[in-house]
């Protein structure tokens, strides 16, 4: 096990981090109970904030200006322009509009522009009501894949033919073969099993020799996996239980960000809920832009 230096980045302490995505020289993630979007730039050492009003499970960035959001009520524009909160989400679409018992959580783009989310189930014990979703450029919202309880980690190899994709509870990392062109995905296989460690996967970035870096939520560890084989290469030790999900940032992409969260096992602890900023020895891939 790999003992890394965190050092906590901004001012925001989430309820709930999610969804770190690096673009241009800012690392975008959200606070999903607090119903916030942070804009972290670490140049300056300031944030933005934004209030959008609803639970807000990740977000990325739009090729053609402002950010788009999936949370409670689908996937949503932000217009990062204004300062008035009720003029800066504009909804697009929502594909889950008889499932008030589900809310959208972990996202990304794929190569093409395309952004993919998929659905979580509220209540406890969980159920495999969700569904993993493609927003097309055009606005179209396609269902990829069924039957998903908690939707979590997603990423594409450098070569964009295979997709890795995580339903937390399965305790897998799913691999798919992916079409750039089509955007299809089929041939799902299981990757690895991660039953025998601490905590359970979540959120998950790719570097780039294309291994996938995991975060073990309620474990206080993320760990590196080779994408070919599923073997585990490093684990390295958080100084919080509650990580979320990864992301590779700065203007090499050798930064390497977690987002936290609070519960009951963080209770008096500095750092749950921050935004952590650390360096694992490799860089990541560039990640992309909506192309909408």
């Amino acid at each position: 096990m790999a003992s890394k230096h965190f050092e906590a980045a901004g001012d925001t302490t989430a309820q709930w981090g999610e969804g770190p995505v690096w673009s241009g020289a800012t690392l975008y993630w959200v606070d999903i109970e607090g119903h916030l979007v942070i804009a972290f730039d670490p140049a300056a050492n300031s944030e933005r904030v934004w209030n959008v009003g609803e639970r807000v499970g990740t977000v990325v960035p739009r090729a053609s200006g402002g950010l788009v959001i999936a949370g409670d009520s689908g996937f949503r524009l932000l217009n990062t322009d204004t300062a008035d909160p009720s003029q800066s989400c504009a909804p697009l679409a929502d594909p889950e509009p008889d499932k008030p018992g589900n809310r959208f959580n972990d996202g990304k783009c794929d190569p093409a522009g395309r952004f993919w989310a998929g659905t979580m189930h509220l209540e406890k014990p969980r159920r495999p009501t969700g569904a993993l979703y493609r927003l097309d450029a055009d606005g179209s919202v396609h269902t990829m894949f069924r039957r998903v309880t908690v939707s979590n980690g997603i990423a594409w190899n450098r070569k964009a033919d295979t997709m890795f994709y995580i339903d937390t509870p399965t305790e897998q990392v799913m691999a798919f073969d992916y079409d750039m062109v089509t955007g299809d995905i089929g041939n799902r296989r299981i990757l690895c099993e991660t039953a025998e460690f601490q905590g359970v996967p979540d959120g998950m970035a790719i570097d780039e020799a294309d291994n996938l870096w995991v975060a073990m939520c309620h474990g206080g560890q993320i760990r590196c996996f080779d994408s070919s084989s599923g073997k585990t290469l490093e684990v390295i030790d958080c100084p919080t239980p509650e990580v979320t999900a990864p992301a590779f940032g700065g203007a090499e992409l050798s930064d390497f960000y977690v987002t936290t969260g609070q519960s009951g096992l963080t209770e008096s602890d500095p750092l749950a809920g921050r935004l952590l900023v650390t360096e694992v020895g490799v860089n990541g891939q560039p990640s992309f832009a909506y192309a909408g």
